[in-house]
């Protein structure tokens, strides 16, 4: 699905009518608010014997959790230690628990970001999550990464980490279908650890984040040969949560941007439509360019024909994500011992 333009909490998402109608469902948004709280409060989170960290956000939609993960997999690399993924599979059909063969599986099957985490360590979909982690621990996992499930019970986490996009905050403040909040902002940043800001602050919600804990600053950059695209005419899409991140970061790379076309997230390819595509950017010259997570969604015979723009996290700060970490990295179990 798209986000509604009144989500948002800029002067021009915010007319009169989109102020009308997020007030209308207001009353919405606190019963959903309720059912979470009550869900939350019922439930006896599920506690595991290897560390467990949790990535999440407190909207719906793309704050950068997936490329927080990656880059927790990277700072996790030197420590020699079995650290594996679970995911709920948001937009694949599998219920699981299954580990995610990027060989083998697809975004139709397991989704876009499970098969992105999956190339990197192994990752698991599970809509069940403590049977996801009964999964892990029984391959041998000696660290859990939850990308998402800050909101969902069932499972107590040793770490959890809040990922805030610096350009959208928290959009208009309001609670799902008002806002983009799944929860309120005092109650989640009351139960996280420390806050991701990825990007500038241009919502002004540093001194509130720092009140509430620590806040890791990052940056959201592109990854390789950053050279690549100077200079390049290229037929930007993408079906993401804030598209325009992606265009933003071609455009700082000194890319000229004939066409900027934005997708729902999640949004399932077809070949018509990617042969469409193609044909535009052709009668453009243009080069036809997305993101690393729609291109696992395009159809496998034409995904060569379109360039990717990797990205990764970049830290201001590394000392304060290890010390972070480190109680965790204190308390990993001990490696069985071979047989014989």
């Amino acid at each position: 699905m798209r986000a509604p333009d009144f989500w948002a909490g800029s002067a021009r998402a915010q007319r009169p009518t989109a102020g009308l109608l997020s007030g209308l469902l207001s009353p919405l948004g606190t019963a959903f608010d309720l059912a979470g709280r009550l869900r939350r409060a019922m439930i006896r989170p599920r506690v595991l014997p290897i560390p467990t960290i949790c990535v999440g956000n407190l909207v719906a939609g793309g704050a950068g959790k997936t490329p927080v993960v990656l880059a927790l997999i990277r700072a996790l690399a030197a420590h020699d230690l079995s650290v594996h993924i679970l995911t709920r599979g948001y937009g694949g059909a599998a219920a699981g628990p299954l580990r995610v063969d990027p060989d083998w599986h697809d975004a139709v099957v397991v989704g876009d970001e499970a098969l992105l985490l999956a190339r990197q360590a192994p990752t698991w979909v599970s809509r069940d999550r403590p049977a996801g982690a009964e999964a892990a621990l029984a391959e041998g996992a000696q660290l859990l990464i939850l990308d998402d499930g800050f909101q969902n019970p069932t499972l107590a986490k040793d770490l959890s980490l809040l990922v805030v996009d610096g350009g959208f905050g928290f959009g208009n403040g309001r609670l799902i279908p008002a806002g983009p909040l799944r929860e309120t902002i005092a109650r989640g940043l009351a139960r996280a650890d420390a806050t991701v800001l990825l990007g500038a602050d241009a919502t002004g919600l540093s001194d509130r984040l720092s009140a509430a804990g620590p806040v890791l600053r990052a940056g959201l950059v592109p990854a390789g040969d950053q050279d690549a695209f100077a200079g390049r005419k290229v037929f930007a899409f993408a079906g993401i949560g804030r598209p325009e991140k992606f265009f933003d970061s071609l455009a700082g790379l000194g890319a000229e941007l004939a066409v900027c076309r934005a997708f729902p997230d999640h949004h399932p390819y077809t070949v018509t439509e990617v042969d469409g595509l193609l044909a535009e950017a052709a009668r453009l010259k243009a080069l036809p360019i997305t993101t690393e997570k729609d291109a696992v969604r395009l159809p496998e015979s034409l995904r060569e024909q379109v360039a990717v723009l990797p990205v990764e996290i970049a830290w201001q700060d590394e000392a304060a994500l290890a010390a972070l970490l480190a109680p965790l990295l204190e308390r990993r179990p001990e490696q069985p011992e071979a047989d014989g």
